[in-house]
């Protein structure tokens, strides 16, 4: 249940009244709300004076429930780009799936700058399965991340691996990235529901949309009220791709989510030949974002060469996404 307090009721009252009903006090803009589990339905009697409004859930899906707010949350992602909300525009973020050097990175900028694409990804500290392959630079390409910012105004997502350099991420990029195998960490949840910068989750490959959504709620419930969820493919029998983009949980995320939604078709095709088709098949869906690999040269990358576009590639596919957007009623930005 999420408990909206009168607006006369201080925040150390709003303290003092979460604890007496064992819930988490969440400052919704100026409204201070008390959120318990779902299996409460009724307002204990003791805080009655003091609520203003209630909302009864089903599941622990709460603030990110369309039936707490019905409208897409707007995020902002820094230097005046956002996300989300009702624009109709679809955010193209690109980039390359680990930082390498500072001429890849500046590649990089020349071709989103051609393309007006205002969101920059690259990863810095890299979970890889196997202990022998590349761990990204870690400080190192976070500073050359900002740099590039600096250089061209590009807002900057990257990736936590865990909860060891949460605080360097936050420092040095305008959205935090929290990636499949990272979304049960909790030390990366509390320290993202802390900050006030935009948070990106990304669905874990065996994870059900209801344990997804939960994640997000561990941010929300800390206070930070920009999260973005990111559908990236989960395990299924198919060995042919690397993962299956589950579209029709991105139809459940749409209907019964507040949250803005991007799609990852790299992570989840996982082989070069079939990204700008499921690309566009995404663009389709309506949604409030999309995040592409992107290298100079993907055979000689240090991490998933394979999913990676080229820039001619990436510039054909960017090209032909305008007609599909503009079919579902949206933009690409």
């Amino acid at each position: 249940m999420i408990i909206e307090l009168k607006p006369s009721v201080s925040r150390d009252k709003a303290n003092e009244l979460g604890k007496q009903v064992k819930g988490i006090v969440v400052q919704d803009k100026d409204i201070s709300c008390l959120v318990t589990s779902s299996k409460v339905k009724e307002i204990p009697s003791a805080i009655a004076e003091f609520v203003a409004r209630t909302h009864v859930m089903d599941t622990d899906i709460q603030l990110a429930s369309r039936s707490y707010r019905s409208a897409t949350r707007t995020v902002e992602l820094g230097n005046g780009k956002t996300i989300g909300g009702n624009t109709g525009n679809t955010v193209m973020i690109a980039g390359p799936c680990s930082v390498e050097d500072v001429e890849q990175i500046a590649q990089t900028a020349t071709l989103l700058n051609s393309l007006n694409i205002g969101v920059m990804r690259g990863g810095c500290y890299k979970p890889r399965t196997s202990p022998y392959s590349f761990q990204g630079l870690g400080i190192q390409g976070l500073k050359m991340l900002a740099d590039t910012r600096t250089a061209h105004g590009f807002s900057i997502i990257t990736e936590v691996r865990d909860a060891t350099h949460v605080a360097d991420v936050i420092e040095y990029t305008d959205i935090i990235q929290i990636g499949a195998k990272a979304m049960y960490d909790h030390g990366i949840l509390r320290a993202c529901g802390a900050t006030r910068k935009p948070v990106m989750i990304k669905r874990g490959f065996g994870t059900t949309l209801q344990e997804f959504v939960q994640a997000a709620e561990f941010v929300l419930s800390g206070g930070n009220a920009d999260v973005i969820l990111c559908e990236r493919g989960i395990r299924t029998f198919e060995t042919k791709t690397r993962f299956t983009l589950d579209l029709c949980g991105v139809a459940f995320l749409k209907q019964y989510t507040n949250l803005p939604v991007i799609l990852d078709p790299s992570h989840a095709m996982g082989y070069r030949y079939g990204i700008a088709d499921l690309t566009r098949a995404c663009t389709a869906m309506g949604v409030d974002g999309l995040i592409i690999e992107v290298h100079p040269v993907p055979e000689v990358a240090k991490s998933d060469a394979a999913q990676q576009l080229n820039h001619s590639e990436f510039r054909e596919l960017y090209a032909s996404l305008e007609a599909v957007a503009n079919s579902v009623g949206r933009k690409i930005i």
